[in-house]
C-alpha cells in the first residue's frame, strides 16, 4: 500500500485534550525526578573525582560511547512511546505516553514547555540507572569506565528532550543552530523525517546518528513483528488509529531491510558475472 494511502487513514487524538493531561501531580513528580537526578549525578562525579583509575582517555571514551548509547536509548524509548500503550494506562499513560501523542498532533507544543515539563520525564526514567552507576565499586578501570559510561549516557538522555525541543524551534540560539548544522545535536531537517505520517521511522532524537544504521537493518519493524506475533497487539493503534495501523502492518509485511536488499543485489550481480557465456558448437 502506498504511503499516501496510509496517511489518509491516520486518525489522531485531540491536541487540547492531550495537553490537559499534564496535571499538577505529574509536574510535582517531574520536579522531584529532576532534583533526584541532579543529586545522583553530582554524587557520581564526586566519587569519580580524583579516582586513580579515572584517566582522561577513559573518561572521554565513556562520554562519547555514552552519547551513542543515549541516541539509541532515545530511539528505543521514543519507539516504545509512539508504538505501544495508551494514554488511558494507569500512571504511565498520562506521565509518559501522553507527551508522545501530543507531540504528533501539535509538534510545536514542546517549544512552549518550560524546563520541568521538557526534561522531567527523561530524568524520571534515568533514576534507576543513576542509582546503579553510583553503587558500582570503582575499584578498577573496568568499574570506573562502566560508572562513567552509565553516568554520561543518562546525562545525554536527560539532555535529549532539550535537543529535541531546539530542533522544533523556528529560531534557536546561535550556538544551538551551529551545533545543529554540524550535526552534533539533533538537526531540524533530519528530525523532520520522523514527523512525516505515519511517524514510523527515525526515532533517535539525541543526535540522530543511529537512525540510518537502525533503518538499514529494519531494527524497529522487526521488533514490531515479533511483539505482534507474540502478543497480538497492533502497533500505533492508539497514535494513528486502528485503520491506519492495520494498513501500515500490511505494507511493512512485504518490505525487506535495505541491507538485505543490497545483499541480494550483490549476490545477483555476482551470479550473473560468474555465469559462463554460452557457446555454439
Amino acid at each position: 500500500m502506498k504511503t499516501q494511502e496510509i496517511e489518509k487513514k491516520v486518525r489522531q487524538q485531540d491536541a487540547q485534550v492531550l495537553a490537559q493531561g499534564y496535571s499538577p501531580a505529574i509536574r510535582a513528580m517531574e520536579i522531584a525526578a529532576i532534583v533526584s537526578f541532579v543529586s545522583l549525578e553530582v554524587a557520581l562525579v564526586y566519587r569519580l573525582w580524583g579516582n586513580p583509575y579515572a584517566g582522561t582517555w577513559l573518561l572521554l571514551s565513556a562520554v562519547l560511547l555514552g552519547y551513542l548509547a543515549a541516541d539509541f536509548v532515545s530511539g528505543f524509548v521514543h519507539w516504545m512511546g509512539d508504538t505501544w500503550g495508551s494514554t488511558e494506562m494507569p500512571l504511565l499513560g498520562k506521565a509518559l505516553i501522553r507527551p508522545f501523542r501530543e507531540h504528533h498532533v501539535d509538534e510545536k507544543a514542546i517549544t512552549r514547555h518550560d524546563f520541568v515539563e521538557t526534561n522531567g520525564n527523561n530524568c524520571l526514567i534515568s533514576l534507576p540507572v543513576a542509582i546503579m552507576a553510583l553503587c558500582l565499586p570503582m575499584s578498577g578501570p573496568g568499574w570506573v569506565f562502566c560508572a562513567s559510561f552509565l553516568g554520561a549516557m543518562i546525562f545525554w538522555v536527560m539532555a535529549t528532550n532539550q535537543f529535541h525541543k531546539w530542533s522544533h524551534m523556528d529560531s534557536p540560539p546561535a550556538l544551538v543552530g551551529f551545533l545543529q548544522r554540524v550535526h552534533l545535536i539533533l538537526p531540524p531537517d533530519h528530525h523532520r523525517i520522523h514527523h512525516t505520517k505515519p511517524y514510523n521511522k527515525y526515532y533517535c532524537i539525541t543526535v540522530g546518528w543511529m537512525n540510518k544504521p537502525l533503518t538499514m537493518v529494519h531494527f524497529f519493524p522487526t521488533a514490531e513483528r515479533l511483539i505482534t506475533w507474540a502478543t497480538g497487539l497492533l502497533p500505533r493503534q492508539d497514535d494513528i488509529g486502528a485503520e491506519a495501523a492495520r494498513a501500515l502492518v500490511v505494507a511493512a509485511g512485504g518490505s525487506e531491510a535495505p541491507v538485505v536488499q543490497a545483499a541480494k543485489e550483490l549476490l545477483t550481480q555476482a551470479t550473473v558475472q560468474e555465469k559462463p557465456a554460452s557457446t555454439r558448437p
